[in-house]
């Protein structure tokens, strides 16, 4: 399984950004399609928010992709 960390520069990033930006689609939009398929989890349960605001703290996986979201530097 590959594992990616994503450092937060706020107190959150909506999921299908996340998604995005983690490279497990090309768009915000696909990433909207892949949290409504019900494929990707946080935290170990399936989420269907597709804007679901992902803090610090918590792990959203996507088939062999996890992806840890920790807290921006003070």
């Amino acid at each position: 399984m590959e594992q990616i960390t994503i450092q937060l520069r706020g107190d959150y990033i909506e999921l299908n950004q996340l998604l995005k930006l983690a490279g497990a689609c090309n768009s915000g939009g696909e990433g909207k399609m892949l949290v409504a398929e019900g494929i990707v989890k946080v935290n170990g349960a399936v989420e269907l928010r597709k804007t679901y605001k992902v803090r610090a703290g918590e792990t959203v996986t996507l088939e062999d992709l996890e992806i840890k979201i920790v807290a921006p530097d003070q």
